[in-house]
């Protein structure tokens, strides 16, 4: 501890002295600190000498504003106002900070006499912010001043108040782009945290809701909650991601993708294994089935766990059209997601090995559109679908108005091209225009893009194996898939291990009346969903019972 006071004296800059040199001037100013080092420092009851540390430390940074005021009414007293210019509101500290320091202490009478219990005036009258804390260390101080509080300091006290005026720019609540739906709400997550945080409690009213935030990023101080229910979500679920958060030890957290690439089980697997959303509805839902999430401050991706592989495949919308059209759809997304995968795998190996399993029609076509093709079909299939991912991926990165312009007429024009000047056959542009559009079905763009990577290691299976390569891919796939776990939970849950209450919402999705129970993996203690017998009837004739809950006319 002595040491670490002589260090800060060594650097602390005495009175009004300037460096003799540039070289001395820049050895002053280099100097770095460490978290564990500013805990360790307390706060010096005189003021000149905290200022010069906060000074110090923030480099005097040009956004950095210290306004010195005059308390009492003869202006025997000493104080400061210190934040962030950009990341406080400056009229809140007019008028809820400064103006009750300065006008309010001189309308009290306060003085030199009653400096001894000015700072205590200070917090319960003076300062009229909705939230204020105590700093008692300099890193208690500077990373309030750098979240965007406003420190009040006083001389004589060797305890700073920090009142929260945030003020930085946001960004107004918008649709999702990249979860968009027909039918549900029209609200997404915004990088603040405190309004994701808001969206979750507007919809989950319910006081076992609990928030904990940690930090997470030497540098970057970033905020992090973990949001559960409590009585529905398995405590040993919340401790392993408490403590998987704890383990990450890293300069900053820039983005939740940071944070998923750190907790996930299996790193080196394909297959995402944290769920992301934007949408506060999904996420309200999955704590209603007993899951946890992870809210980080900078973005407006939340993330969600465990995460099974059928949570992938569902999207809101099926909870909020009549469950028939949500099964129906739900098909779809499991064949396109099938097609997606293995069709350009099938037409390679069907065609280079298995010509026999083709119709004699369709041979006959599929021969006449190859005629003059010099390519094989793995170099052919090869060139499209790396031609078509290189589309796909310009239209994303240039500019919105252009960027959908360039995707679809270059896909076309190149599409056209390729086959009048005899590089490719019609029928594979077919092929990969059907298993593009397959891909894009994917309601989760992780999972979608785990598949377009999946797509080449199958193609040179069923170059060199034909079907059976294929089939052996497929089986590789599920075995691995099989193996995985999330955060416990088996990832192709309810069906390995088989959960027979659980398919009602897995190939289907079952009414809603007829959905009574949470996940069998996830909600061990507290299952029940709703009540039972809640199946609608048209009402009955006076005098008789109806079969459900129908009302009697």
């Amino acid at each position: 501890m002595v040491r670490i006071l002589k260090k800060f004296a060594r650097i602390l800059p005495r009175g009004n002295k300037k460096p003799q040199s540039l070289k001395e001037s820049h050895t002053q100013w280099e100097q770095s600190y460490e978290a564990g080092e500013l805990k360790k420092i307390p706060l010096s009851s005189r003021l000149k000498d905290n200022l010069a540390l906060i000074k110090q430390i923030l480099g005097n940074s040009s956004d950095l504003v210290i306004r010195e005021l005059r308390l009492g009414v003869d202006g025997d007293v000493s104080g400061a106002v210190v934040f962030i210019d950009g990341m406080t509101d400056k009229g809140t500290v007019n008028d809820t900070v400064i103006k009750g320091l300065t006008l309010e202490s001189r309308m009290a009478g306060l003085g030199g006499k009653t400096a001894g219990n000015l700072f205590a005036l200070v917090r319960n009258f003076m300062v009229n912010t909705g939230s204020v804390r105590e700093a008692a260390t300099v890193f208690e101080l500077v990373d309030g001043i750098l979240y965007g509080d406003t420190a009040v300091l006083v001389e004589g006290e060797a305890v700073a108040l920090l009142a929260t005026a945030p003020g930085w720019p946001v960004r107004g609540i918008e649709e999702p782009t990249s979860e968009s739906v027909v039918r549900g709400p029209r609200e997404g997550f915004t990088e603040l945290l405190r309004t994701n945080t808001s969206l979750i409690r507007r919809r989950l009213r319910d006081p076992n809701l609990v928030t904990e935030r940690i930090t997470l990023g030497e540098r970057t101080r970033t905020s992090v909650e973990i949001a559960y229910i409590r009585g529905l979500a398995d405590p040993r679920l919340v401790q392993e991601v408490k403590d998987r958060l704890s383990r990450i030890k890293v300069d900053g957290i820039i983005e939740s993708g940071n944070i998923e690439e750190l907790i996930e089980d299996h790193p080196h697997s394909p297959f995402p294994q944290v769920f992301r959303t934007e949408r506060p509805d999904r996420v309200v839902s999955m704590l209603l089935d007993g899951r946890v999430a992870i809210i980080t401050d900078g973005t407006p991706f939340v993330l969600v766990v465990p995460a099974e592989f059928v949570v992938f495949m569902q999207s809101s919308e099926d909870y909020y059209e009549r469950f028939f059209l949500a099964t129906a759809v739900r098909w779809l997304r499991y064949i396109a997601f099938i097609a997606s995968l293995i069709l350009p795998s099938l037409y390679i190996s069907i065609t280079t090995f298995h010509q026999e399993m083709i119709p004699t029609r369709l041979l006959i076509s599929i021969a006449a559109s190859r005629e003059g093709v010099p390519f094989p079909a793995f170099v052919e299939a090869f060139l499209m679908e790396f031609t078509f991912e290189a589309l796909r991926e310009a239209g994303i990165r240039l500019p919105r108005n252009v960027g959908q312009a360039v995707s679809i007429v270059g896909a076309l024009v190149i599409g056209q091209a390729a086959v009048s000047a005899g590089v490719v056959s019609s029928l594979m542009v077919i092929i990969v225009a059907l298993t593009g559009i397959s891909s894009f079905v994917a309601p989760v763009f992780s999972m979608a893009i785990t598949m377009r990577l999946l797509r080449f290691p199958m193609m040179v299976l069923a170059a060199t194996l034909g079907i059976f390569g294929v089939m052996m891919g497929l089986l590789v796939i599920l075995v691995h898939m099989a193996s995985m776990r999330s955060f416990g939970i088996p990832y192709l849950a309810p069906l390995a291990p088989l959960h027979a209450r659980d398919l009602k919402d897995v190939m289907v999705r079952a009414p809603m009346w007829a959905m009574e129970a949470r996940p069998s993996e996830l909600a061990k203690e507290n299952s029940i969903r709703q009540a039972q017998g809640i199946k609608p009837a048209p009402p009955t004739r006076k005098g008789q019972k109806g079969d459900g809950g129908g009302q009697k006319r």
